[in-house]
Parts: structure tokens; C-alpha cells; sequence
């Protein structure tokens, strides 16, 4: 995290401001009055019919939405606490600092093979609504046929993309084009336009039209998520960030008699009843640890109905093997009992890596001023403060990633054949599904929240590779529940990875070399060394070994648990050789979507609670 003392005493003021305005929810922290103590006489449980493991985006929808039905007792566990009070997940440009803070698992995936051997940074948020109140806040959910192809693999149409929820939408006139009839205008969760728009993002989409990318009006509905334009965020009329937590554990939900939600728990293990020849989830351990790593005493509780696994792409893996769920070879190496073989726990680890391109920029209006560094940084800084607490504008409104442009590697327009004549392996048959998405970012970093040298005025676009080959794989470090796992995305392992990135930087820096953002957005005669104005001259052996050097996540990771025949879970998200356990989060997700997962997360979630209200009514 950028060290920055007027920063962190501007941020900690607003946090003050904060946590008077805010009320406080009713979120539980004396484990006792949800739970009985374990002791040595037998075990004494606290009853719910459903126990969802873990508060982030699928784990407050469910257990707002289950709530609903008064006859259902509902226990939500977190290990965090709340992001209603928290300034910098508030605020849209605040997200990067939360990493590296007590609000982080601070996660490192294991030294990459294929990427110089190095660690890479994972985020993900300790927090009620997980990485939803942590996240760039991009509200696009993918491609139509990601989940036509879902449902292809899972062998239920439910999961195609007509019967997919929608969001609500804040109609915004400076976008007449979105068409609020294509999307939903009941739902808890609001979706719009950051109120301030950088010059650069506004450059980047025309000259992404100039060079061959379609405009498309809204990258969300049927049309398909082709095209360029300014991005969507999760963000309400106030300029406040919009968190699941935010939209579903609202204080009329969290009033409810038969809902509680327990925070700064985490869930050990889940426990089963084997009599029967078929594991049966019946409750829940939990405990806590102190910041100062002393851990707290365990608790029971017991599920009558079912468990929900909901830690996402990392933990609800890492729960179901310290389970007993899991690659029973896995499981037997570090001395835990096997409940069920499942080979698949912790496989088909899938993520969207991402690599930057760093460039000068000449607009006169850079975000540097959000670090400051000198007294004139420092007054545009506490101007920029004011404006967004007085009236939600300027740049602290920004979420960094403006704009985006979504498009396949192998379009004519935009490469050539006579110019690409190496052909790359097809991934997505579907000519409406981008393998490709450029972000246009109004500042540049070396990584994640390492911005560049301070008086650098720059700006960088994210290459995304929608559809690696690559896979990796999740491992348990020991059978303690407080190691985190062994984290191995498997970065760059295919030939096709690399080729796609290659070509993703070509078509960045051919838009960065544009119209107009060759004369009013990009220093097209800068020759600094920290920057890649140079990159033209490289051959695509050379951009290879910048991908290689440079590739990092987007914060995507999915597909641990996977739905289908060979994966974990079924179509309704019930672990396949279990009864009473189910697992609902990105890690269900049997493939990546051609875009940003928090959508599909809360629809998938909003999925679930249907099934299983009709179940039950």
C-alpha cells in the first residue's frame, strides 16, 4: 500500500465522518448469542435451517433473499466486518486502499513458472460484500453465449443468458443511448455512470471507434459485449459505491427477526453426519483470530436444512478441504479424514490476467494529485475532497477504469491478415464473444496500488485476456485452517495466452496512437524509461517477454468448485455425493465470462435463492 501521510490523515478524518453518519447494523460479535461453546462433554449446537459460509456478494444476496421468507432462520457468517463505514470502499477511487490492509487477505499465488518466477499480488476482500465493496465496481457481466455455454455444460437451460436477472439502472443524460427498456428498474442492485469523466476516456472510446471497434450504447444486454464505450459502474445517484452488502443487508433486511448475521468469524470446517452412507452437511465450526494472531475459542452451529458455501474462488475450496471435501490423496497427506473424494475441489482455477501499457499523457488534467506530493498536489487534493463530499463530482468520483473496449483477436479489421499472418488457436467459436478487453485507466502504476515516480503524469491501458487456455489449481498449505492456501493460476502455460496478449498491446497502443488521442490525450514524443512509447519498434517476440515480465490478475479468479458432470457441484449447486451442502460464488462458474464476474455473481445468487424458496415453501 502507497505510504502517504496527508492521504492517510484525510482518509482517517473521512472515516470519522463516516462512521457518525452511518447507523450502525445489527452485525453480530458475541459468538455466544448465535452458537454454543464447543466442550468436552459432548457438543451443545444453536439451531438455523441455513448456514451461508461467508458474507461477500453471493453470501448477502442469499441470505437477503432467503430472509424473506419469515418460517426461514438464516445465520450469515464473515470473516470480516462491514464496508458500510469504510471511506475508501465508499468511494469510488479509494479501492486500491484497501490492499495490503487489514481489510485484505493479502493473498500471493505461488512463484509462476511461465511469468519470470515471480509471486503475484491476489486481493480479495475481508469485508460483507467480498470483493463487491473492493472491486473496480465494472458493472458488465460478460457475453450471452458465456452463459448459453453454461448451460450447455451444466445440461439446464435456466442458466442461459434470457433468464439471467437484471440490474437497475440510473438512466444518465449524458448516455441517451443505453435503452433502460433492455434492462431492469426494480432491483435492489444500482448500476450508472461515474459522475466524473476524464479526458483521456472520452479520447480513448473515439479513437477505438476510428481504428475499427464498434460504438456499442451498453456492453450489458442482448446485443453482445463487443464494441467500445464508457463503463458502467455499481455506484448510486450520490457517487457512493454500490456494495452487495449495500443493496441486499439494507437495516429494514438485517431487522428481520430470523436473519443474523455474525462478522469477524471465520468458518473452520463444516461438519457432517456419515451414518447414513451419504455425508449430510448439519452446521458449522467458527472461530476468530485477533489481530495480533491469538485465536479465539470455537464454536458450533447447526444448519437443519442446509449449508451455503459462499467464501468465493479461494476460500469456499479451501473450507470444503479442510472438510473433508476434496482430492482424498490431498487430504490424507496432511492428516485430515475423508469425508468424499472430489477431485475436483480446488481444480480448473481460471483467472483473467492482465498486463499493462504505460504512456505519457498531455491532457493537463492527471489524477497524480490524488497521492500529492508537493503543497500545489496536496491543495488539489483537499479541493478534489470537497468537491465529492459537497457534491459527488470530480475526479475521487472517478473509479480509475473509465472507459473499455471489448473485441477478438482475430478481427480483420483491426489485424490484418497480410500484417498477423500467424494464425492463433480459437478458443470462443462465437464471432460475437471478445477474447480481448482494454480498460482505459486514468493513472498508471507499476502494479496494482505501486504507482510510478510521483510528478509522472500518465496514463496506462489494461490488456485483458477474456478466454485464457491456461488452468491452475488451488492446494491446502496444511490442514490449519488459518494457513491460507496454495495458490497456482498456471499464468501464460499456453502458447495461445501469450499470442493474445501480444496482440492486445499492438491494438492499445495503435488507439493510443489515434485520433484523437494522439493530439490531446497521449505525449506521442515522450521518451521516458519508465514508459512504453517504445513499443512499436518491438517485435512480437520482445512484447512476448513484456507479457511474461508484466502479467498480473485482474482479480477475477473462478471456477473451483465447477458446476457440471465432471465438476463439484450440480445445477443447482448441491456438491455432488453430499446431501445439505451446496456452494454458491465464482467458483461454481464452469468457465470465465467475457467480461467482469460481480454480475453474474449476484445473478447466480439471485438463481439459487429462487430454487431453493420454491423448495421450501
Amino acid at each position: 500500500m502507497i505510504h502517504n501521510d496527508a492521504v492517510a490523515k484525510l482518509f482517517y478524518l473521512m472515516n470519522v465522518l463516516q462512521q457518525l453518519a452511518v447507523k450502525r447494523p445489527k452485525l453480530i460479535k458475541d459468538y455466544a448469542k448465535v452458537a454454543r461453546k464447543l466442550n468436552d462433554n459432548g457438543l451443545a449446537f444453536d439451531e438455523w435451517d441455513f448456514i451461508i459460509v461467508g458474507g461477500g456478494t453471493a453470501g448477502c444476496v442469499l441470505a437477503s433473499r432467503l430472509s424473506e421468507n419469515s418460517n426461514l432462520r438464516v445465520l450469515l457468517i464473515e470473516a470480516g466486518g462491514s464496508s458500510k463505514g469504510v471511506t475508501e470502499s465508499r468511494i469510488p477511487s479509494g479501492f486500491l486502499q484497501l490492499f495490503h490492509s487489514k481489510r485484505d487477505y493479502n493473498l500471493y499465488t505461488e512463484p509462476q513458472q511461465h511469468a519470470g518466477n515471480k509471486k503475484k499480488y491476489w486481493p480479495r476482500a475481508k469485508l460483507l460484500g467480498g470483493c463487491s465493496a473492493m472491486n473496480a465496481m465494472m458493472a458488465q457481466y460478460g457475453a450471452p453465449s458465456d452463459f448459453d455455454e453454461w448451460a450447455e455444460i451444466a445440461g439446464d437451460k435456466s442458466w442461459s443468458w434470457t433468464n439471467f436477472s437484471k440490474h437497475k439502472y440510473n438512466p444518465d443524460p449524458r448516455f441517451p443511448q443505453v435503452d433502460p427498456l433492455l434492462r431492469g428498474a426494480n432491483g435492489p442492485v444500482e448500476i450508472g455512470y461515474c459522475s466524473h469523466i476524464w479526458p483521456g476516456s472520452v479520447g480513448f472510446v473515439q479513437a477505438s471507434i476510428n481504428i475499427g471497434i464498434p460504438f456499442s450504447p451498453d456492453f450489458c444486454t442482448t446485443q453482445g459485449t463487443r464494441g467500445t464505450n464508457k463503463a458502467l459502474t455499481y455506484i448510486d445517484r450520490k457517487s457512493t459505491r454500490v456494495t452487495a452488502e449495500s443493496a441486499y443487508l439494507t437495516d429494514a433486511v438485517l431487522a428481520r427477526p430470523n436473519l443474523t448475521v455474525v462478522t469477524h468469524a471465520r468458518v473452520t470446517k463444516v461438519l457432517f453426519d456419515t451414518s447414513s452412507g451419504v455425508p449430510r452437511a448439519i452446521g458449522v465450526d467458527f472461530s476468530s483470530k485477533s489481530d495480533m494472531g491469538v485465536v479465539g475459542p470455537k464454536f458450533h452451529a447447526r444448519a437443519t436444512k442446509e449449508v451455503i458455501v459462499s467464501g468465493g474462488a479461494i476460500h469456499s475450496p479451501h473450507i470444503l478441504m479442510l472438510s473433508g471435501i476434496g482430492p482424498a490423496a490431498q487430504l490424507s497427506r496432511h492428516n485430515i479424514p475423508v469425508v468424499l473424494n472430489a477431485p475436483g475441489v480446488g481444480a480448473n482455477l481460471l483467472d483473467h490476467p492482465t498486463v499493462p501499457l504505460r504512456l505519457k499523457e498531455k491532457t493537463g488534467k492527471s489524477f497524480n494529485h490524488l497521492m500529492p506530493y508537493n503543497m500545489r498536489t496536496s491543495c488539489l487534493f483537499i479541493r478534489d475532497i470537497l468537491r465529492y463530499q459537497l457534491r459527488g463530482t470530480g475526479p475521487i468520483s472517478s473509479n480509475m477504469g473509465e472507459a473499455a473496449a471489448f473485441f477478438r483477436s482475430d478481427d480483420p479489421v483491426l489485424f490484418p491478415p497480410t500484417e498477423y499472418t500467424h494464425d492463433i488457436e480459437e478458443v470462443k467459436s462465437d464471432k460475437d464473444t471478445p477474447d480481448i478487453e482494454l480498460i482505459m485507466c486514468t493513472a498508471a502504476v507499476r502494479a496494482h496500488d505501486e504507482f510510478l515516480e510521483k510528478s509522472l503524469e500518465a496514463y496506462q491501458i489494461l490488456i485483458v485476456l477474456l478466454h485464457p487456455t491456461s488452468k491452475g489449481s488451488l492446494f491446502l498449505k496444511s490442514a490449519d485452517p488459518w494457513d491460507n492456501p496454495l495458490i497456482d493460476p498456471s499464468y501464460l502455460e499456453t502458447k495461445h495466452d501469450i499470442d493474445v496478449l501480444v496482440r492486445g498491446i499492438r491494438a492499445a497502443f495503435k488507439i493510443a496512437h489515434t485520433e484523437p488521442m494522439s493530439t490531446s490525450v497521449t505525449d506521442v514524443s515522450s521518451t521516458h524509461p519508465e514508459l512504453d512509447h517504445h513499443f512499436s519498434r518491438l517485435s512480437d517476440a520482445e512484447l512476448a517477454d513484456v507479457v511474461r515480465d508484466r502479467v498480473e490478475t485482474l482479480y477475477h479468479p473462478m471456477g473451483t468448485c465447477a458446476m457440471g458432470p465432471g465438476g463439484v457441484v450440480d445445477s443447482n449447486l448441491r456438491v455432488h455425493g453430499t446431501q445439505g451442502l451446496r456452494v454458491c460464488d465464482a467458483s461454481v462458474f464452469p468457465k470465465l465470462v467475457s467480461g467482469h464476474p460481480t454480475g453474474a455473481v449476484i445473478a447466480t445468487a439471485e438463481k439459487l435463492a429462487d430454487v431453493i424458496k420454491a423448495q421450501y415453501a
